[in-house]
């Protein structure tokens, strides 16, 4: 499984916004500047979470992007599903786009229960993750994931 640049970035960025604390501001190039991103890919993640009310935007010389809420408020979950969509949904089998009208396996699916378990099993990892353990180091979910030795930086990486 992967997640796309577009969650992974749009996380990035919504780091960056919790580390400036309360009231500070964040420009769209001061984020493209801090990530390594485009000024235009920013614009179009800040985008993306505005409508879906992780961000607010302010207009103006001393305007730019914060928080909506508290990072400990912010599920990293709905982040994602926000950014790029859960991996399946009640609908899912309706999207067919195969040569027929629909899936042949719709009676008799042996995917479904398996994209159904993957997606319950993100769900439960991502549960109670908030922005606010991502940027704090204290939060634990930083060493949990680097005391795996799975979850390790390849050599040289």
């Amino acid at each position: 499984m992967k997640f796309s640049a577009q969650e992974e970035f749009g996380l990035r960025c919504m780091i960056a916004m919790a580390r400036e604390g309360d009231g500070g501001f964040l420009t769209i190039p001061m984020i493209a500047k801090s990530e390594g991103l485009t000024q235009s890919h920013v614009a179009k993640l800040l985008a993306v979470l505005r409508k879906a009310g992780f961000v607010n935007s302010h207009r103006g010389q001393l305007g730019g992007y914060t928080l909506s809420r508290a990072p400990s408020e912010m599920k990293v979950g709905d982040m994602l599903n926000a950014l790029g969509g859960r991996l399946t949904h009640d609908r899912f089998c309706v999207r067919f786009t195969g040569q027929t009208d629909e899936c042949v396996h719709t009676d008799d699916c042996t995917l479904l229960p398996l994209w159904v378990r993957i997606q319950e099993s993100v769900d439960a990892a991502l549960k109670d993750v908030t922005l606010a353990d991502l940027t704090d180091p204290k939060a634990g979910i930083n060493v949990r994931l680097y005391d795996d030795p799975r979850m390790r930086m390849p050599a040289g990486f």
